[in-house]
């Protein structure tokens, strides 16, 4: 089949990679002048890697990552230092942290060179119909045996299919950085929990650091010298934190304000049209599943197209909704959920949540988090 993908990211580029490997005929337009991407460091797990091995990307996704943080301590500490709770092996074991321009490279090496036209901005057919419009001035139409639409969080043709319902604001903000030399970590990993902040380190292949830390905080919130602002809010904090921040270039740090979407979608389907990634569920970052859920979005596609023609096509579909949107949608809540209790502000909140980690066996946590670092593969 002809396969047109709009958007290209984690989730845009599998796909393409995936079906392209099947045999099907893919092109990929990206709205954006180039391809590289934009951001920090991410974490991937075991349900990313069994979709990332079903599609033949397992190991080309294997050899940009690192699975330093395996053989570290992790799990959630308090700003003075003190453990909360330290997550079992079963909670990382399986976890491989990446650069994410290592990871979009990775992806895009893997696809049929001509595959990726950037600068190409397109739209689906408002009722889903398999074509696309690649020229607003002249109207030029794609015919298509299939769009998939993996244009993101502010997703426009989600907009243009009526599906949107909008997003919400998690309360945070969240500066990303990586170093741009070896912080000593001393083996130690994963988030430190204040009120309303968290700061989080992550070790990339390189032995470079990628680390984040979020603030409540309005909105559209502005502060004049970001890498100041950063310094001050962790200020006391236990060490490295201020070494990650010190060995981040202020040229390279990033904030972003925390959007999820308001509800989930009703459908991820809109006749010959299929929404995958950020655009279909974009969720807070808490548990670290963003990226992985648009992987197993990307491969669960490719799995059901295998051997689908034309007109057997609205069958996979279908079938492709009722794998996913139960499965994202209760991740979405889970993580929203996550977010709310991270990042307790409250006094009160804030000293109950610590009480529980510490109290709650890290066997427990590990099994809470099993079945979602599981892919639900079809078939």
């Amino acid at each position: 089949m002809r396969i047109a993908v709009i958007g290209a990211g984690i989730a845009g580029l599998v796909a393409a990679a995936g079906l392209q490997r099947d045999g099907h005929d893919v092109v990929i337009f990206e709205r954006r002048s180039h391809s590289d991407a934009v951001g920090a460091g991410l974490t991937l797990f075991g349900n990313a890697f069994e979709a990332l091995d079903l599609v033949g990307l397992g190991d080309t996704v294997r050899g940009v990552s690192s699975a330093a943080i395996a053989s570290m301590r992790a799990g959630q500490r308090s700003p003075s230092g003190g453990w909360l709770t330290t997550a079992p092996a079963s909670a990382t074991g399986s976890m491989r942290s990446v650069h994410r321009q290592d990871l979009h490279r990775a992806l895009t090496d893997s696809l049929v060179p001509g595959t990726l036209h950037t600068g190409s901005p397109a739209t689906v057919d408002p009722s889903g119909g398999p074509h696309i419009v690649l020229d607003h001035d002249t109207a030029r139409v794609d015919p298509v045996d299939l769009v998939i639409v993996a244009d993101g969080i502010h997703s426009p043709n989600r907009r243009v299919l009526g599906l949107d319902t909008g997003l919400h604001y998690a309360g945070y903000t969240a500066w990303r950085g990586v170093t741009s030399e070896p912080v000593d970590i001393h083996d130690e990993a994963g988030e430190t929990w204040g009120r309303g902040q968290i700061f989080g380190i992550v070790p990339l292949p390189d032995n470079r650091i990628y680390w984040f830390g979020t603030l409540n905080c309005p909105a559209g919130t502005i502060y004049p010298e970001e890498h100041a602002e950063v310094r001050r809010r962790f200020a006391g904090w236990h060490p490295p934190i201020q070494d990650c921040i010190a060995a981040t270039p202020p040229g390279d740090l990033m904030r972003h304000d925390i959007y999820d979407l308001l509800t989930p979608l009703t459908s991820l389907t809109e006749r010959r049209t299929v929404l995958i990634g950020d655009a279909a569920h974009a969720m807070t970052p808490n548990l670290g599943q963003g990226a992985g859920q648009g992987i197993e979005d990307a491969a669960t596609l490719t799995v059901l197209l295998r051997g689908v023609s034309p007109a057997s096509l609205g069958a996979a579909l279908t079938t492709y909704t009722e794998f996913r949107h139960a499965r994202t949608t209760s991740i979405m809540q889970r993580s929203r959920w996550a977010a709310r209790v991270a990042q307790a502000s409250h006094p009160l909140l804030a000293g109950l949540r610590d009480t529980a980690l510490r109290l709650t066996p890290g066997g427990l946590l590990g099994a809470a988090n099993r079945r979602m670092h599981r892919w639900p593969r079809p078939g």
